[in-house]
């Protein structure tokens, strides 16, 4: 009997070693978790149940659990590296077939698929073609590396503030050539449906009566904005602020139109581009404005004693772009830039959680599946419920404590000698009843 609880000992101690050792070897394995070996003691079995002084039959390895806790991030010049800074799994998926993973290396192959060094494909949820998240349909996230397609300008949000001190011009008529026929200006990009950028110029002029009334000339590329030869017949309206100083009422005059709720609207605009000739001459470039025009919403805007000055401006229209950089924000939506200053949202990553982490099954690779003792995978984005937030440009690293295993690997040692030691005892008494004559 002897024997045989040496020899558990010596099968339990080689355990530790090996167990110790994977972790060791695994001291710099991002996203690894580190396992511990854990022992029970062992009593022979008895039909009337066993005696106040049974001696034990040895040890053996009851389990060998993993310790999920978190590891430290550290960061990395690679914006799609991922870390989970909390509870929760990466969902990877190698032709159906599920894994879990904290290990967020992971780059775009050929087809533009999310993947991590193996090849295997994140999960999380995907994008329709207006960029709008389809949430609750889990699939393989992919980057649209196309370029962006230009978008024409459809509307135009501006304020601004006239100085009320100003009086009319004395030089008349207005001509955008000569600064005597205005009091300010201002110019803005504006966007056709092929992306050329076009410069609409407004152009303010004071009017003596009634009070408070000023007159906005406006051209496009220093044109007519429907009618391209003629270079300085501007669209025009008239814009009217109470005795607060804030703009009450926008009256469209020539080419400009009146927009919902007393806006105005760039209407019958055709872009247009000068040929190589000298002079040059204007014709349209063959791209067209927005359907619906410009819709000009300058009510915000104010006419008070101070300089002239625009404190913002904003139009959606933009030139096409080409994918500049991803970005991955804390609750996992990934937003691709691009060189026109542009952004959009390609996907959003989900993770995944279980009741028993411990009774994951691990496969290798950094990764473990789903088990009877793990229980169903809650699956939801980061930052949502229990799940942890992910942290973009940065890995988490192996939670081993080195100081540790190898006091471990001490301890283990020890624990392999002296039962080595049991059995050559037993031998030693052995040969002694051997010897007996």
């Amino acid at each position: 009997m002897s024997f045989n609880v040496g020899l558990s000992g010596l099968r339990a101690a080689t355990s530790d070693l090996n167990v110790t050792g994977n972790n060791i070897a695994n001291a710099g394995t991002i996203g690894f978790k580190q396992s511990r070996a854990e022992f029970a003691d062992v009593y022979a079995a008895s039909t009337i149940g066993g005696g106040s002084n049974t001696i034990g039959s040895g040890v053996l390895l009851a389990n060998v659990s993993q310790q999920f806790k978190q590891g430290n991030v550290n960061n990395t010049q690679n914006g799609l590296d991922l870390a989970v800074n909390g509870n929760g799994f990466f969902v990877t998926s190698n032709n159906g077939d599920i894994g879990y993973t904290r290990a967020g290396y992971f780059g775009t192959d050929k087809e533009g698929f999310v993947v991590n060094n193996f090849g295997y494909k994140l999960q999380g949820y995907a994008v329709d073609a207006n960029g709008t998240l389809q949430n609750g349909l889990v699939t393989d996230v992919q980057i649209q590396t196309a370029s962006q397609a230009p978008k024409a300008t459809t509307k135009l949000d501006q304020t601004f503030n006239l100085n009320s001190v100003n009086q009319a011009p004395v030089t008349t008529p207005f001509n955008p050539a000569d600064p005597n026929t205005y009091n300010s200006a201002t110019s803005t990009n504006i966007y056709d449906s092929q992306g050329n950028s076009h410069v609409m110029t407004q152009y303010f002029v004071k009017q003596t009566a009634p009070a408070n009334t000023w007159t906005m000339n406006l051209l496009v590329d220093g044109r007519n904005p429907a009618n391209p030869a003629a270079s300085t017949a501007p669209y025009t309206a008239t814009l009217a602020f109470n005795s607060a100083g804030q703009l009450q009422t926008q009256t469209p005059g020539v080419g400009l139109v009146a927009g919902p709720n007393g806006t105005l609207n760039l209407a019958g605009w055709v872009p247009a581009a000068p040929s190589a000739a000298v002079p040059p001459v204007w014709s349209p470039n063959g791209a067209t404005a927005s359907p619906t025009g410009v819709a000009l919403d300058l009510r915000p805007s104010t006419q008070f004693a101070s300089a002239f000055a625009v404190s913002s401006v904003s139009q959606d229209g933009y030139t096409t772009g080409q994918l500049a950089g991803l970005e991955v924000d804390d609750t996992g939506i990934i937003f691709a830039r691009y060189t026109n200053g542009q952004s959009k949202t390609q996907g959003q990553v989900v993770l995944a959680n279980f009741a028993n982490q411990q009774g994951l099954t691990p496969v290798g690779k950094t990764a473990w599946i789903q088990s009877f003792e793990s229980g169903e995978p809650v699956v939801g984005t980061p930052r949502s419920g229990t799940l942890g937030a992910l942290q973009s440009g940065a890995l988490e690293d192996s939670n081993v404590e080195l100081s540790d295993q190898l006091v471990n690997l001490i301890v283990a040692q020890r624990n392999y000698q002296a039962n080595a030691k049991s059995i050559e005892t037993e031998s030693a008494i052995t040969q002694t009843i051997i010897n007996l004559r």
